[in-house]
Formats: C-alpha cells, structure tokens, sequence
C-alpha cells in the first residue's frame, strides 16, 4: 500500500486521483541551466511525505539536495554542484577536490580516501610509473556516471522509485575499477537505500578503500543538536593534546555557527546490532527533525564524525569507512588495505533516514541507546587503540 496524507491507498485509489502519480511523487530528469551547475544531469525524487532529494547524474551519483517539507537535510557548501569539466581534482596540492565538495553525500574513494598520499606502483608493472599520487578523498566524486535507469516500478500496491548508473574510474596502466550505483526509495516513506558494488575490471591486483561523507546541514544542525551512536570506544581526536578542549566542542553537542572554528574530526569504535547494522544519527530535539544513516559494520568497520562549524561553512559529517583514519601507508604497513583482483567486487549497503518528528527521533536514539550507550563525556580521552581489520590477504607485490 502507498501512504499519501496520512491514509493508505491501493495503487487502484492513488490512480483514481489523479491522471498522474507525478502529481504526488515521482522521479524526473532535468539539466541545470547556470553558472557552475549549467550542463550537470540531475534527477529528482519526490516521495509524497514531504521528502525531496535530488541525485547528481554527473558527480557519481551523489545525492545533493535532499529536504523534508521545505527544510534542508543536506548541507550545501559554497563550492555548488560544479559541472564535471570544472573540477580541479589535482589541483591546489591535492585540495582541490574541496571546490567540488557539497551536497548530502560525497562518494570518497574507489582506490583512495582521507588525505594525500604517494604510493609505490608497482603493482601496475609499468616502469614509467614510479609512484601514484592521491589527492584527498579519491577521485570518484569528480566522475560523471552513465545513467543506466530511472524511473517508477508498481509491486502490488506497493511503489518503488529507483535510479541506476555505472561509474568508471579508469586508466592507462593503472586502476579500471568501476561503481554500480542504485538508489531507492518506496513512495510514502523517507527511507533512502543506496546499494553500491564496487568491482575490479581490470587485471592487475588494485587497492580499494571508501567512504562515504555524508553532510548534514541547518536546521537538523543547530545549537543544541545532537550526534548519537552506539560507541564503544573514542579512538581519535584531530585536535586531541593540548587544545582538546580549547574550542569547548565535545563530540556530541552541537553549538551554533563560531567564528573561525577549526574543523574537529573524531574516530568512534561503534557496535552493532544484532544483524550487523550500526545506526547513527544527527537530531535537532527541539525541531523535531534528524537524519539517521544505518549501515553494516562488516562492510564499513570504522566511523568518522566531522565538525566543519564555522561561521558560513557550518556542517557536520556522519563517514563511515573501510579504513582507520591513520591513513593510507598504516593500512597497507599493516595489511589492512583491501586489494582486489580481477573480478572481485566489494558490496556496501547503506539507509538514510528523515527522523520527521520526535517520535521518529526518540525511537531513534532507543534503537541507537538498546545497542550501546554512548560516553557522557564529550571530552572523553581518546584511546588511540585502533581494532585490527582483518582482511584477506596484504599487498600482492613485495
């Protein structure tokens, strides 16, 4: 059955209102016609709850707008939606992926993550390539998609709105990975499903890591807001040392805009429940607004939260990922870098949800709360004792 204002209806019923479902819900392709958006292909989502949310066709298809009745979920920066052409991925010592940085979700990887890093390359047995250079975050996030699907698919009574799209990140003697991308979400709810499958096509052996950073912006970030999930351990703290607690910002509690902050970014160990799912939320309690993201520990062992609250910025980032924050060269020193062969795939399944009320919060933060209760204190120490990820095997090349 399709919920529409408060009352289920069969797919009979939703008919006999209207010539159109796009009167209620839908999803459409359209093009944006200006400045540094003109020529990015979009498409939109409408669910009929209020929850619109747009995927960006030319950005791997991240999802960028993403609002309920009205108020923003989704974090703009003042970077946009560039079009692909503009992006400066190596530029600016590798931070020029920062001017193409905004919207709900940003996609970081396939071969890379967090920040800068030379690596030996010899796993591509091509000599004129010594060494590769990363610039932060992977490349995948600057790479149009080749839409494969998109539309609406009746099961019963029951509508499902879906896109589809491959996104190819490719060399010469180097990676061919590519990321099979669906998303969707069944009309008369706020549920987003994004299923991803990421896959080796190429015949050398290649690193992957990933992650996803996913930006939530005001009004579900405000004064007073608050981050929960099921930590058991605080493992790292950019800014841990000395100024821990010098710009009097815990993990948990949100305040307003400060000028000049520096971003925060914390490590949590975080437990699962008993099928394997970690559920992490931002909620404003006194809106009545949040957005929980669920996704499975097994495929991303490790989760970063990053505090970007400066005055005109003014984000917070839920990141779920395959690897420590320790970076690139620990992962690969202590054979926790994912290798894939030819035709491997790697799989990562993952739910954002609109908390649109504060029953839909509270019975949140008791899902959250039954798994573990997280530290009262915001300035808990960090430990620093990063779990082993266990994969199955280290670098191929000695």
């Amino acid at each position: 059955m399709v919920t529409l204002f408060g009352e289920q209806r069969t797919r009979r019923e939703v008919a006999a209102l209207s010539g159109s479902l796009s009167q209620f819900a839908g999803v459409r392709l359209m093009t944006l016609g200006d400045g540094v958006e003109r020529g990015i292909r979009m498409l939109e989502f409408r669910t009929g709850t209020g929850l619109r949310f747009t995927v960006l066709i030319d950005r791997a298809m991240d999802i960028g707008d993403c609002e309920y009745n009205g108020m923003a979920i989704g974090w703009h920066s003042p970077a946009g939606f560039r079009h692909p052409g503009l992006h400066e991925y190596e530029g600016e010592g590798g931070l020029g992926w920062m001017r193409s940085f905004s919207g709900l979700l940003v996609t970081c990887g396939l071969d890379h993550t967090l920040f800068m890093a030379e690596e030996p390359a010899d796993h591509y047995n091509y000599r004129p390539r010594q060494t590769i250079r990363h610039s932060i975050h992977g490349r995948i996030g600057t790479i149009p998609a080749r839409l494969t699907g998109h539309g609406e698919r009746w099961e019963g009574d029951d509508c499902h709105l879906w896109c589809e799209g491959v996104v190819r990140q490719a060399t010469v003697f180097g990676e061919h990975l590519e990321l099979h991308r669906r998303i969707e979400v069944k009309v008369g709810t706020n549920d987003i499903r994004l299923t991803d499958r990421v896959v080796n096509l190429g015949f050398n052996p290649t690193p992957h890591m990933y992650m996803y950073h996913i930006n939530v912006g005001h009004p579900v970030l405000a004064e007073g807001s608050r981050y929960v999930a099921p930590i058991r351990d605080l493992l790292w703290a950019g800014h841990a040392g000395e100024g821990y607690r010098a710009q009097g910002v815990g993990y948990d509690r949100l305040p307003a805009p400060q000028e000049r902050f520096h971003e925060q970014v914390w490590e949590h160990e975080v437990d699962a429940d008993g099928a394997g799912l970690v559920p992490v939320a931002l909620v404003n309690l006194q809106l009545g607004l949040g957005l929980e993201v669920t996704f499975r520990k097994d495929q991303f062992p490790c989760l970063f939260e990053w505090q970007a609250l400066q005055s005109g910025i003014y984000a917070l980032g839920i990141e779920p990922s395959t690897n420590h924050v320790t970076g690139r060269g620990h992962a690969r020193e202590e054979g926790q870098l994912i290798w894939l062969a030819h035709g491997d795939e790697r799989r990562y399944e993952t739910t954002f949800r609109v908390l649109a009320s504060s029953r839909d919060i509270e019975a949140s933060i008791r899902r959250i709360e039954a798994i573990r209760t997280q530290p009262r204190d915001g300035f808990a120490e960090p430990t620093g004792n990063f779990p082993p990820i266990n994969r199955k095997a280290a670098s191929p090349v000695a």
